[in-house]
Parts: C-alpha cells; sequence; structure tokens
C-alpha cells in the first residue's frame, strides 16, 4: 500500500513534541525516549502531555466565548454612562454582527437541515394551493396529507436515514392499503352482500381496527425505533382517513376513491421529501460516521494524556479538572452519534454494494469501545493510587502508626508538604545523557547497592515515577498523539489519512515500555528486597503501593495493545476502501451463515473462543430492560407445585402451568401494549359506527383524536406524559397560527405559502436545532391541518364539511373542532396508558437497576482469581460479551431514568438526582470490574508464588467474593422491594481484611531467616507463644489499617472485629507448621497479583457504601427500636 502524501501527513505538531515548562530545582525525571507516530524516530526531547489540550482550547475559542471580536455582542443598555451615539453604534454593530451569525449558522449543516425542511414543506403544501396538482389528487378533501408526510419524514437527514426511511414508508403504504381494503371488502360482504351491518361493522371494529392497530403498537414497542414510530403513524393516518373517516366503511360500499388518492398523496409526499435529501445539499452517513470516529477517537486521546499525568503526578484534581471533564462530555456526545451513523451508513454501503467496508467500519466502532473500557480501567486504576496516597496521609494523626512512621509524616506535614508536593511533577532533567538520576532518598541509580529506607507509601510512588515515569509518559504520548491525529481527512470527503508508520511507531514504543517497566518493576521490588528491616504492617502497605503501580502500568499496556487492533483494522479500511469491490450477498437473506462467512471472514473484534460461544445473549439496541428475568417469573411460578409433588394430582399440575405458561406469554411487555392499543382503537372508532354518535364523531373530527391517540400511546407512562404535553403546547400554537395567519391573508394562496414558510422554518428548527421534534411537528402538523383544510374547502372539492362553512370556510370552527378532536384524543391516549396494563419507567428503572447490581454481585462471585485457578490462566471471569452488555444495559437504564422524570404519583416526584447518582456508582463498578479482567485476562502462566499464595489464600478469598455478592443482593434486594437497609450490613472491607492478614501470615513463613532474627531481635526466640502472639498483632493492626476509609455496617467501637480476627490469625500460626506450600519458593513479585485484586476490591467496596448511603437517603434505616410487627 503506498504511504500519504507528505501534504496529508503533517503531524499534529511537525517540529516534534512542544517544549515543557522550564524544569524546577525540585526533583527531576530524565528524559525519556519517546517515537515519534508520524515519523518512527527516536528523540529524546522534552514535552508535556497537557499543552496541546490548552493549545486547542485556545484555538477553538478565540475570546471564551465561540465567537470572533467581530460578531460577538456588545451590551448596549449595561452601561449607563454611556452615550447616545455610542449606544446607536453598539446597536448597529449588533445587528451587523446577528446577521453575520445568521448567515453562518444557515450556512452550517444544521441551518441547510432546517432550510431543506422548510423547501419540502413549501413544496408539498402546492399540492393544495396549485390547481392542477390538486386536481390530480381527485376531488375529495385531505390534500394537506402530502405536507403532513414531509413534516414526519423530514430530509433533514442523512442518505443512509433516508433510504431507512423510504422503506419503512413502503412497508407502511402497503400495510394500510391492505388493511383499507380488507376492512372495505368486509363491510361489502356481510353488510350489502348479505344484509348484516351490524355484523360488518363488529368485524371491522374488532379484526381491523383492534387487529390492525394492536399490531401496529406491538411493533412500535417491539422495534422502538423512531423511524418506526413515524412508519406507524403515518400507516394509523391513512387506515384511519379510510375506514372511520370516509362512508364507504359505514355505508357497506365498496369505493377505491379515497384509497387511490391515499396512495397517491403518500407516493408524492415520499418522492418530494427524497428528492430534496437527495439533490440539495445531500448529506452521507459515511462521512458523518468518519467526522464522529474522528471526535471520539480525539475525545480518548485527550482523557487517556490526562489520565496518565494525573497519575504521574499524583494529583486527583487533574480527573477533576474541567478539561477532563470537557473530554469526557465529547465522548458521551460523540458516541450515542457515532452508534447512529454506523447504522444508517449500513443502509448506504448496502444499498451500494459496499458489505466489506461497512463490516470494516463496524469492526472500528467496536474497537473505539473496547478502548473506551479500558479508558474507564485506566482512571480505575488511577483512583487506587489517589486512594492509598490520601490513606498514606490521613493516617498521620492516627494511634496505630509505628513510631517512626507518625516520626515522618509528622515531618512531612510541618514541612507544608502535601500529597501533590511529595509526588512532584514531572519535570524533565536538562541533561538528557545523564542517567544517574536522583531518587527517593537523595540516593541515585548507581547507588543500588546502598539498602535504601523509605519513609512512607508515597516515596514508593515516587521511586516508581522516577523509574517508570519517563518510559510511561512516552508510550501515553504516542497513544494519544496517534488517537489526537485525525484518521480521516476533512469533508467533504472524508478520505482515510491513516499513516502506515503508526502501527510500526505504536510497536516500538510499546517494545520501549514492556522493557522499561519489566526493568522498573524488578528494580522496585529490588529495593524493597533490599529494605526487610520494617515491620510486616509497613511492607505489605509498601508492596500494596507497588502492587497499584503495577496495576496502573499494565492497564497501560493492554491499552497500547488494543490500539494496535484499532490501527490494524483501520489498515484493513483503508485497503478495502482503496478498491471497492463490490457485492450485493444481502440479497440472498435466505443463505446460511456458512454462505456469508465465505465473502466476510472473521474480523479481529468478532472473533470469540469456541469455549465461550453463546454464552451471552446480546442486548438489542432497541430493547427496554426487562426487569425481573424469565428465570426467576418460572421459579415463581413453579415452586409452589415442586412442593406439593406428592398432594397434588399430576394432571392438574400440568394443564395448570401449561396454561400459566401461555399466559405469561400474552403477559409480556409488547403483547400487553399491542393488546392495550387495540383495545383503546376499539372503543375509540366504535363511535363512528354507531348510528347515534356518528354524526358527533364527523362534527367534531374524531379522525383527529383518533390519530392523537395512536401518536400519545407509548411504552411507558412517562413517555405518554412528555409526548401528550408536547402535543397539546403544539396544537395550541400551531392552531393560533393558523387563525392568525387565515385571517391575515384572508385566504390568499400566496400570502398563505409566504407565511406557512415562516412557521415551517420556526417548526422545523424546534426539531431539528432545538431537538424539540415532538413540538416542532405536532405544532406544524396543526398549523397544516387547519390553515390547507381550509383552503380546500374554499376549492369546493368534493365534501360534506358545511357545518364548518363549505367554500366559505370559517376558520374559527375549523381551529376549534381540531383542537378540542386533538386534546380529547391526548387525554383518551392518557388514560388508556395510565389505567389499562400501565407500564411505569419507574418501575422498570426499580427492576432494571436491582438486576443490574444483583448481575455484578453474581459475576463477582465467580472469583476474578480462583478462575486463573482452574483454568490455568485459559479463561477471564468475565466471559465474552458481558462488559459490551453490561454497558447497554446501563445505558437502557439511564434512558428509562430520564423517561421516569416524567412520571407523576401521589407518592411524590421521580427522585432523578439520587438515581443519577447511582447509576453514576453503577458505570465506576463497571470500570472497576473491567479493571480487573486486565489484571487476569492476559497473564501466560501463573508462576510458582503466584499459585502456592492463591491456594493458601483460597477460603478467604471465598469469603471475599461470597460477602461482596452478598452486599449485592442485599442492595439489590432493598431497591427492588423499596425496603429500607439495617445497620447491620455486614462489612466488605472486614473480609478484605483477613485476606490481607492471611498474606502476612504467608509472608511471614517464607521470610528469609536473617530477615526474621531482625524482626525478633526484641523478643525471646525460644518461646513461640510469645512470638506468634507477636505476629498475630501485627497482622490485626495492619488489617485494621490497610483500607480504603470506613465501611458500612463494620463494628470498630468495641473491637469485636479485632478479637475475631486475632482468633482467626491464631488458628493460622497454629497450623503454620502443618502447611505444604511453607517451602515454596516467593518472590515479592508474587505477592502483586494478589494485592492489586485487593486494591479492585477495595473500589468495589467503596462504591458499595456510596450506594448504601443513597439508598439509606431514600428508604431510610432500620434500628433495633424498630416496630415492625402492627
Amino acid at each position: 500500500m503506498s504511504s500519504p502524501s507528505p501534504s496529508n501527513n503533517i503531524p499534529p505538531y511537525p517540529q516534534g513534541p512542544p517544549a515543557g515548562r522550564r524544569a524546577s530545582t525540585r526533583s527531576k525525571l530524565r528524559v525519556g525516549t519517546f517515537i515519534e507516530p508520524s515519523t518512527g524516530e527516536r528523540s529524546r526531547r522534552t514535552f508535556t502531555l497537557r499543552l496541546p489540550l490548552r493549545r486547542r482550547s485556545v484555538q477553538a475559542s478565540p475570546n471564551g466565548n465561540g465567537h470572533s471580536a467581530d460578531t460577538a455582542i456588545i451590551p448596549v443598555f449595561s452601561d449607563q454612562e454611556r452615550s447616545i451615539s455610542e449606544r446607536s453604534r453598539a446597536a448597529a454593530h449588533n445587528l451587523r454582527a446577528g446577521v453575520v451569525r445568521g448567515f453562518k449558522w444557515l450556512n452550517s449543516p444544521t441551518g441547510r437541515g432546517v432550510l431543506k425542511c422548510t423547501l419540502a414543506y413549501t413544496i408539498a403544501s402546492l399540492a393544495t394551493f396549485l390547481a392542477p396538482v390538486s386536481d390530480f389528487l381527485g376531488k375529495p378533501d385531505g390534500k394537506h396529507v402530502v405536507a403532513t408526510i414531509t413534516v414526519y419524514f423530514h430530509p433533514a437527514r442523512s442518505a443512509g436515514s433516508m433510504i431507512e426511511a423510504i422503506l419503512i414508508a413502503i412497508v407502511a403504504v402497503a400495510y394500510a392499503q391492505v388493511v383499507s381494503i380488507l376492512s372495505m371488502c368486509t363491510s361489502a360482504l356481510f353488510g350489502g352482500v348479505w344484509g348484516k351491518p351490524v355484523l360488518a361493522h363488529i368485524l371491522v371494529l374488532v379484526v381491523f381496527i383492534g387487529g390492525g392497530f394492536g399490531f401496529i403498537g406491538w411493533l412500535k414497542q417491539r422495534m422502538n425505533n423512531p423511524l418506526v414510530n413515524v412508519g406507524s403513524t403515518l400507516a394509523s393516518l391513512a387506515i384511519i382517513g379510510v375506514v372511520t373517516k370516509e362512508t364507504a366503511v359505514l355505508t357497506s360500499v365498496f369505493s377505491y376513491q379515497k384509497i387511490i388518492q391515499i396512495l397517491k398523496m403518500l407516493v408524492m409526499g415520499i418522492t418530494i421529501t427524497t428528492l430534496v435529501n437527495l439533490l440539495v445539499w445531500r448529506v452521507s452517513a459515511v462521512h458523518l460516521l468518519r467526522k464522529s470516529m474522528t471526535q471520539t477517537s480525539t475525545a480518548l486521546g485527550d482523557m487517556l494524556a490526562m489520565i496518565t499525568h494525573g497519575f504521574l503526578s499524583g494529583a486527583e484534581d487533574e480527573l477533576l479538572s474541567r478539561e477532563f471533564n470537557a473530554a469526557s462530555a465529547e465522548y458521551k456526545s460523540a458516541y450515542p452519534q457515532l452508534t447512529k451513523n454506523l447504522r444508517e451508513a449500513k443502509f448506504e454501503r448496502y444499498f451500494l454494494g459496499q458489505e466489506k467496508i461497512y463490516q470494516l467500519d463496524r469492526a472500528v466502532v467496536k474497537s473505539m469501545e473496547t478502548l473506551a473500557q479500558s479508558i474507564g480501567g485506566l482512571r480505575s486504576a488511577a483512583k487506587t493510587q489517589f486512594a492509598l496516597l490520601k490513606e498514606s496521609f490521613e493516617q498521620a494523626d492516627q494511634p496505630p502508626l509505628s513510631p517512626r512512621m507518625q516520626r515522618t509524616a509528622s515531618t512531612i506535614l510541618k514541612s507544608g508538604k502535601d500529597r501533590s508536593l511529595v509526588l512532584q511533577a514531572i519535570r524533565e532533567a536538562s541533561d538528557e545523557g545523564d542517567d544517574d538520576r536522583v531518587l527517593p532518598g537523595n540516593r541515585r541509580r548507581s547507588d543500588v547497592s546502598i539498602a535504601p529506607s523509605f519513609r512512607n507509601s508515597g516515596e514508593i510512588f515516587e521511586l516508581f515515577i522516577a523509574l517508570l515515569g519517563p518510559p510511561m509518559k512516552s508510550l501515553a504520548y504516542t497513544l494519544s498523539e496517534v488517537l489526537r491525529y485525525p484518521p480521516f481527512g476533512s469533508a467533504p470527503k472524508y478520505e482515510i489519512l491513516i499513516n502506515d508508520q503508526f502501527r510500526q511507531s505504536l510497536t516500538d514504543a510499546l517494545g520501549l515500555f514492556n522493557d522499561a517497566r519489566a526493568k522498573a518493576l524488578h528494580e522496585l521490588y529490588k529495593y524493597l528486597e533490599m529494605d526487610r528491616t520494617r515491620l510486616e504492617q509497613i511492607q505489605a502497605d509498601f508492596e500494596e503501593v507497588a502492587a497499584a503501580c503495577g496495576h496502573f502500568s499494565f492497564s497501560l499496556q493492554s491499552f497500547a495493545e488494543e490500539m494496535q487492533k484499532y490501527l490494524d483494522v483501520l489498515d484493513d479500511l483503508k485497503y478495502e476502501s482503496q478498491f471497492k469491490r463490490r457485492s450485493w450477498h444481502w440479497l440472498v437473506w435466505w443463505r446460511s451463515k456458512d454462505h456469508h462467512s465465505r465473502f466476510f471472514p472473521a474480523l479481529p473484534y468478532n472473533q470469540v473462543p469456541e469455549e465461550q460461544e453463546g454464552l451471552i445473549k446480546p442486548i438489542k439496541k432497541t430493547a427496554i430492560p426487562k426487569g425481573i428475568p424469565d428465570s426467576m417469573v418460572q421459579r415463581r411460578d413453579t415452586y409452589n407445585w415442586e412442593a406439593a409433588k406428592d398432594q397434588s394430582s399430576r394432571v392438574v399440575a400440568t394443564l395448570s402451568q401449561n396454561l400459566l405458561r401461555l399466559m405469561r406469554r400474552l403477559a409480556r411487555d409488547d403483547v400487553r401494549f399491542g393488546l392495550k392499543v387495540g383495545i383503546g382503537a376499539i372503543l375509540w372508532a366504535m363511535f363512528a359506527f354507531i348510528p347515534q354518535t356518528r354524526d358527533v364523531y364527523q362534527h367534531w373530527r374524531g379522525e383527529w383524536g383518533f390519530l392523537s391517540f395512536m401518536i400519545v400511546c407509548s411504552m411507558t407512562v412517562g413517555a405518554a406524559n412528555t409526548t401528550g404535553w408536547a402535543r397539546f403546547l403544539g396544537t395550541m400554537i400551531g392552531a393560533g397560527a393558523a387563525y392568525v395567519n387565515w385571517n391575515v391573508t384572508q385566504g390568499n394562496a400566496l400570502g398563505l405559502i409566504v407565511l406557512g414558510w415562516l412557521m415551517a422554518f420556526w417548526s422545523f428548527w424546534m426539531m431539528v436545532a432545538r431537538g424539540q421534534a415532538p413540538l416542532g411537528r405536532i405544532t406544524l402538523l396543526a398549523y397544516n391541518v387547519s390553515t390547507l383544510y381550509a383552503y380546500s374547502l374554499s376549492q369546493k372539492v368534493d365534501d360534506d364539511d358545511d357545518d364548518e362553512g363549505g367554500s366559505h370556510p370559517i376558520i374559527g370552527d375549523i381551529v376549534r373542532h381540531r383542537f378540542i378532536a386533538v386534546t380529547a384524543g391526548i387525554l383518551w391516549g392518557l388514560i388508556v396508558c395510565r389505567l389499562i396494563w400501565p407500564i411505569s419507567a419507574r418501575k422498570k428503572f426499580q427492576q432494571g437497576l436491582s438486576m443490574l447490581y444483583l448481575q455484578m454481585g453474581l459475576i463477582w462471585k465467580r472469583g476474578p482469581l480462583a478462575i486463573l485457578l482452574r483454568s490455568d490462566c485459559s479463561r477471564s471471569y468475565l466471559k465474552s460479551g458481558e462488559m459490551t452488555a453490561l454497558k447497554k444495559y446501563a445505558a437502557r437504564l439511564d434512558a428509562l431514568r430520564v423517561s421516569a422524570a416524567s412520571e407523576f404519583q401521589l407518592r411524590g416526584p421521580f427522585p432523578a438526582a439520587q438515581a443519577g447518582r447511582l447509576m453514576h456508582c453503577a458505570s465506576r463498578l463497571i470500570d472497576a470490574f473491567y479493571a480487573m479482567s486486565l489484571v487476569t485476562q492476559r497473564r501466560g502462566h501463573l508462576t510458582e508464588g503466584e499459585r502456592a499464595l492463591l491456594l493458601y489464600t483460597a477460603q478467604e478469598r471465598k469469603a471475599l467474593c461470597d460477602r461482596i455478592c452478598h452486599v449485592f443482593q442485599v442492595l439489590a434486594s432493598s431497591l427492588m422491594l423499596e425496603y429500607p437497609l439495617t445497620d447491620a450490613i455486614p462489612s466488605v472491607l472486614g473480609q478484605r481484611d483477613k485476606l490481607l492478614a492471611k498474606i502476612f501470615h504467608f509472608r511471614k513463613e517464607h521470610m528469609p531467616s536473617r530477615t526474621l532474627q531482625t524482626l525478633d531481635r526484641d523478643r525471646d526466640p525460644s518461646s513461640p507463644t510469645t512470638a506468634a502472639a507477636g505476629r498475630a498483632n501485627s497482622y490485626v493492626t495492619a488489617a485494621s489499617s490497610l483500607s480504603f476509609g470506613p465501611s458500612f455496617g463494620q463494628n470498630t467501637g468495641n473491637g469485636s472485629w479485632n478479637n475475631s480476627l486475632r482468633g482467626s490469625v491464631d488458628s493460622l500460626v497454629d497450623s503454620a507448621s502443618n502447611n505444604p506450600l511453607a517451602h515454596v519458593t516467593v518472590e515479592d513479585r508474587d505477592y502483586a497479583l494478589l494485592y492489586a485484586y485487593a486494591l479492585v476490591t477495595g473500589q468495589v467496596a467503596e462504591e458499595l457504601s456510596e450506594v448504601a448511603r443513597e439508598i439509606e437517603g431514600l428508604f431510610g434505616v432500620l434500628d433495633k427500636e424498630s416496630i415492625l410487627l402492627q
């Protein structure tokens, strides 16, 4: 493959990394060798990870508000001392600035979209205003439906979305025509031929209205796609216009006049919006996809740089900064667009025969999802450092510290140093060639033979940064620059510009980092090994810090390996895009998967191990969280029969279970929703068939209320409330505008076209620019159905509308009839959604969040480290696709949380803030789970020491996993039942401390004899009881001091837990002589795996504590004085 041209291969900073700030005289690090991504050159220049962010933010906002000085708005009346001439000049400047801004906005993608929609609506409205077009559509009224279609299927969408909309519209029109023809045939047969009009009307109501509209409702819920919702509205409009509005079905006469007219109007409207979409400023979903890929990649690069910078500087403020929040918000806004554009690009690719390119596009998106998960793992690993540093300095005022530790912490605090100063920010040394750098304690690297003496755990971090900081920073720079480098060119083509050198540069940078990481960890543990005179709890404290350093470096290494896959997929995409081999294998959809696999080989992110295939059922992109799973429901339905096997008839039990199983299927959310939509449609439409109410239905335009009912009916009560309010408000605005415009123009066609254009512009601005699609759409539809309908009456159409003025329409009556009909339809839709099998978004969110917490508890119960022993490092505790399923499920829950905020209950409003914090905790827990999987999934084998440690701590780890699962279950049950928690929730940190105590005991057994003699120099070596008691006290002290903070439900007041732990440690000491693992050789680095596990467990415990506090704030706490029996 040819490399990119020089003009397209210019790095973001052509002179290499920008120079950092002048190095201070404080602790310095040598300049590390980094790889320039675009050229592959090795350099040792000084650079920083943050300067590019600041430079880019300055370029993006010249004067801080996103506008240049020429277009900035100057306050006119804020300064009272200004003269009249100054205020006049300021007003003139603001007018010019407003005009310039307006033209810029109109030339933007959003402005062009609004103009396209307005143009399509204006052209469609000519079907009513132009006599030749109106005559082509026939004499009956309702020609405004042509303009209505351009409102629903508006052209402000990509070509791929337009293709999908056309397909959905074709299906909707075909379905509407079938239902209309069959209903008319049934009415003509039973009512006209057999003379049973009542039976004919009943069949039409039950089968074609109840069944037809019920199927539409079921499909809306099943697909949960905005375009499908629009298609269902289109089908409903067509069916209502034939079945309930026209007299053919009511009088049992077959007439194809209205059917032909509706078909013409639907085809004309779809054709107009399609032509405007494709011929006027056409937008490609492929180009939008590549633009969103670039935005996502840049946001990931920014977050990676800032997380690494925060870890190296030891400052948690980096992850709380405005820049990091901006980068995170940019990713959160770009990712939904990424998935949306991928779906729309699929239709373009398949239509053009570029199936293979779409498969590669999807692989790129999946790789970005994996990189985002790795970013979450990196952030979780960095937080372990911040927690340990915070704990290290918070313990300065606590008595459990040893006297030497107290003196060290006191000296640090008195000297004015804090955590951010102990871990100095990275400063590159001026002497690039000097490798004899200063290490903590004023030692040089050449003095490794001198035994170091660390004063606190913060110095371990400082040593680690001195050893691995430059290579880590260099790798992070290479990774972030590759991500920031735009993989695609500029608009409008977005050619692939990925540099062929990136793959090799990343491989070289990863190789340098791996070598440096191995040496750094080796040297770090050598320093720890050389200073064995400290107490056991301090030694374990230091090694826990060392494990945190290794955990972060390993997470960064895993991120780099995922980046290699990302570059591989981009390279494949570039190769395939150059040749563009076309195929339309999707047309033979009935072929087997083996047939398609011959043409589409497995991609890097589509390969699943054989032993894990089919283990995780994927969550559909449009699926709504079900809440309680089928397995639990099935167990509820069968446990009574199983408990009474000997007391019940087997035949009765079988029949009962089969009947219950059938009822459960009918009770599914989608089936119930379809049934209640069908029931509501029958109850509304029957007034059009009852002779006593038929005139009232037609006078008050019941068909528009029917259509409003179909639009308002939504899956959840909250969504129905939101749609109903938007439709009510939009109807008021549209009806008022129609009344004013008609009276202003006095029914003049040219005036109505001009004012209609202005009304359409405002409505589409609300839909496209402001994102308030329901309000803008309903406003324009209300205006459309009043104004265009009134003009149709003035042209003497073939319709019985004398009650509204006939050829001299009374606009007031027309507007009033529509407004009352629409309002009644809204109220009926809300009543049906609320009273007939209501589906509450609150309840769905509550059950879904409970199931999410329960699922995470079950996943952790598998044992992240136990699986390594059972599978010999060949499997991870997270199954294939499980992390993606958790992420998708959490995203669906967040959407339900937004919908639940619109539900009103007598118990009060929905606690949106608390629910949001619970979702944030769930997101951080998922990140911690992924961080743990990074620790375990790429280990080639277990060392002898690691295997011995895992076997030795098996019981404690099992108890810890069970405890975490237990707490997850308690919290999930409290959320599900809305029960308050008790003040005796089991402590996770207590079990974690027991695990640490067991590790301390294992370390004591495997310490060199010279170290044991040094540690026991003040004890009587001939007294094993005294030695064992001293060791037990050390374990208890260490276990009580090594924690991330206070845990809910942890008893620390009376020392009962300490006594329990002392007893457990005494039993461990008594059984030490019989331990078969006592003679295993264990190195310090073998403890890193367990300490990393303890670190992640501490994070999980902290998040569970936060969840418990939120639940306590919602439901309260039960204490021992609570009276429950009433």
